[in-house]
């Protein structure tokens, strides 16, 4: 049994116990503070399966850790997250086998947003607005990547988580660790560094950056503005995976896919081997039954390869090109008989032409050509000719020689 001791008993000179220490603080804080008022932002929010909450309550300066007990839980008319801007109602008590004091909260209300809080939405909405987030921007996951890359503390709980998933799942990945600060004012720097030092050398196909869970605080770099830029800039498909199921950072909107906890991105980017072998062996058969399949077909098909059928089979292909070829033949005979009887009446014409125009045909008819016997020049015209002229007349047959004895005009 723990012995308390009196403050008005407390000297110098006295040695006690570390039970008795905070037994003595335990009665001076709690009846000094039976009951406070306290305006504060939620931090490291963490509710137990049993309904009790447990978080943080702190403000710029300082903070105090809170619990409030399911029966009190069940009465809230909101659901509590990191961020959030409250009021307590509560009494002061000291946890002896912790050595620490915290407020055991009977009510609570909500007083507006954190600062923290606040100032991520804003730069969400920012960054948002410049399409850092958008959809289209995101790309899939390689199924079967050769390396995998991880961005996180090179000492921490999730970067065991990771190893153990990807040793159980796959053992034939390719691991590279990228050592980074996750907390403190040098993380953003130093996850960005790496991010890039990755892209730079395509060191691996796929990226899983994160962290375990933390408080609010604790998540911020991966909020930083840098950190989300690098993500959404990276040419290697980037995994978030950034503390436990219910926590969030804007680095979750600006990667390809956001894993609820780093061991679940474990899963997202490394296969199972035995998935795999499972998918070749299927495969395997599934090809083995078309290939035999085909070849059952191929059988079938061969078997029908008779002299006779083949026969059947050429008469069958070469009945239609004869039928064609045969109307064919009988429309160029047809063409050639109406082209040839087209040119016969040409050329009859022409030769009925010809022979209208031929001289002898005028001379059968009684007509006579006189010419000139001394030049040769037909005479069209009396007056062409001189009396004691002499003249040749040409009948149908034969010559006549004459002299003009006489000219009428």
């Amino acid at each position: 049994m723990t012995d308390f001791i009196d403050s008005n008993t407390l000297k110098e000179d006295n040695v006690y116990t570390v039970s008795q220490l905070t037994g003595l603080i335990k009665t001076m804080l709690e009846g000094t503070f039976p009951s406070v008022q306290l305006k504060g932002e939620i931090s490291n929010f963490r509710p137990n399966t049993s309904g009790h909450l447990y978080f943080v309550l702190k403000d710029n300066d300082a903070q105090i850790s809170a619990v409030m007990f399911r029966g009190r839980a069940a009465g809230l008319s909101f659901v509590p997250k990191d961020g959030m801007l409250v009021q307590v109602t509560g009494t002061i008590s000291v946890y002896a086998l912790r050595g620490n004091y915290q407020i055991i909260i009977n009510s609570m209300s909500k007083a507006g947003t954190g600062d923290i809080m606040e100032m991520i939405e804003e730069r969400k909405k920012r960054l948002s607005a410049e399409g850092l987030f958008d959809q289209e921007r995101k790309r899939a996951i390689p199924y079967l990547p050769k390396t995998v890359g991880i961005i996180t503390s090179p000492t921490g709980a999730a970067l065991r988580d990771i190893l153990q998933i990807s040793k159980r799942r796959n053992d034939k990945i390719n691991i590279t660790i990228f050592p980074a600060l996750v907390q403190g004012e040098d993380a953003a720097q130093s996850i960005t560094k790496m991010i890039k030092i990755a892209n730079k050398y395509s060191m691996c196909d796929v990226l899983i950056v994160g962290r375990g869970g933390g408080s609010l605080e604790d998540l911020l770099p991966f909020s930083d503005e840098e950190v989300v830029r690098a993500i959404a800039d990276s040419d290697i498909p980037v995994i978030s995976a950034v503390g436990h199921e219910i926590d969030w950072a804007l680095s979750d909107f600006a990667a390809d896919v956001r894993a609820p906890t780093p061991s679940a991105a474990a899963e997202l980017a490394i296969p199972l081997k035995q998935d795999i072998k499972e998918t070749l062996t299927n495969a395997k058969q599934d090809l083995y039954d078309n290939i035999t399949s085909r070849i059952q077909k191929l059988k079938l098909m061969l078997k029908t390869f008779t002299p006779d059928s083949m026969e059947l089979q050429f008469r069958s292909i070469e009945q239609p090109y004869l039928m064609r070829f045969d109307n064919a033949k009988k429309l160029l005979e047809q063409n050639i008989s109406e082209l040839l009887k087209e040119k016969r009446n040409i050329i009859q014409a022409c030769m009925q032409t010809l022979e209208n125009c031929n001289p002898q045909t005028i001379f059968d008819k009684g007509y006579s050509m006189v010419t000139d016997t001394e030049t040769g020049k037909i005479i069209r015209n009396a007056s062409e000719i001189k009396m004691g002229a002499a003249i040749c007349i040409r009948p149908s047959q034969g010559l006549i020689e004459a002299t003009v004895t006489g000219i009428k005009n």
